[in-house]
């Protein structure tokens, strides 16, 4: 099979290239997935999973890429809930090789099964950002109706789901943002937008729940922004300056098949749109990576060539 591969830890981007591997093995409880789309974290390459097994042994040359949509093939021993040729989608394992390549080995706890009408472009861009998303909101910041909540970053992959996601549920939003993401955050129904590199951050008020995907400066000024009993939720890094009467939660998002249906229905019921940018073919994944000027959404790699439609039913 082709797959993107990357040998050397100092290479960065350029250490990416397509390569001819053997297709993987299924192992107890795996199934093996033909990708029809992936999805990737242009971060990933720093992450110690992407070069080490859980038991932390080197194994590259490894395949990047984590989110995938695609069609079960192949079901290793003692796989239950999926059947060969369902439509799935879902998180590739952070130790293990990942989605961008045209079959991978995934736990089946760590797929959902995807509905016929939903694209696999658009499955593709749902796993991280939606679980991220929810999980940020709610099981950590534990946002509820007509609390109000601050969002950072609100028009990227993220932070456009987490946004819609709060005012599905009846909270305020406050948005933050460049000035290029205002028209996009107050379209997906922001109440309030904040332009980080013009507007006063602290004129945001007192908020329930601030969920940062930023860090650094942001993350820093976000604590006094927490109203008493609140939380500040980030993705970026433990904070360092905390809430004085709050809560403060660094998390890395973890694997759920049952939300996952929930974003998915979502998806079909038209809750939810995630923010699908550039949609390149697996040639181009290497050089999907690299960091670029006016990239709007999340790049989806296509594996299986062909219309939408074609690519559901291949």
């Amino acid at each position: 099979m082709q797959a993107i591969t990357v040998h050397d830890r100092d290479a960065g981007v350029d250490g990416l290239a397509l390569t001819e591997l053997p297709r993987p093995h299924a192992a107890e409880n795996d199934v093996i997935v033909r990708v029809h789309a992936a999805g990737f974290t242009r971060g990933e390459l720093t992450w110690p999973g992407t070069w080490t097994d859980r038991a932390g042994r080197d194994r590259t040359p490894s395949v990047p890429g984590h989110e995938l949509s695609g069609v079960v093939v192949e079901l290793g021993y003692g796989t239950t809930g999926l059947t060969v040729g369902q439509r799935v989608f879902g998180l590739a394992d952070w130790t293990r090789d990942g989605s961008l390549a045209e079959y991978t080995a995934v736990e089946a706890r760590n797929l959902a099964p995807l509905p016929a009408d939903v694209d696999h472009t658009v499955a593709a861009a749902l796993p991280i950002s939606g679980l991220t998303a929810w999980q940020g909101l709610f099981d950590h910041g534990r946002l509820t109706a007509r609390q109000t909540v601050v969002i950072h970053g609100a028009a990227g992959s993220v932070g456009s789901i987490a946004l819609q996601l709060a005012r599905e549920v009846g909270a305020r939003v406050i948005a933050t943002g460049r000035s290029a993401d205002r028209d996009t955050a107050l379209g997906l129904g922001a109440d309030v937008f904040l332009d980080l590199q013009s507007d006063r951050l602290e004129d945001a008020g007192e908020a329930d729940v601030v969920f940062d995907v930023i860090g650094g400066e942001i993350l820093d000024r976000s604590a006094a922004l927490v109203r008493t009993g609140g939380t500040l939720v980030t993705i970026a890094a433990p904070p360092e300056v905390r809430p004085e009467n709050g809560r403060a939660v660094f998390f890395v998002v973890e694997p759920d098949r049952h939300r996952l249906a929930d974003l998915a229905q979502w998806v079909r019921d038209g809750r939810l749109k995630p923010a699908v940018g550039e949609v390149r073919p697996l040639a181009e994944a290497a050089a999907a990576f690299a960091p670029g000027p006016g990239r709007h959404g999340k790049t989806i790699i296509r594996i299986v060539s062909g219309s939408p439609t074609q690519a559901g039913t291949r």
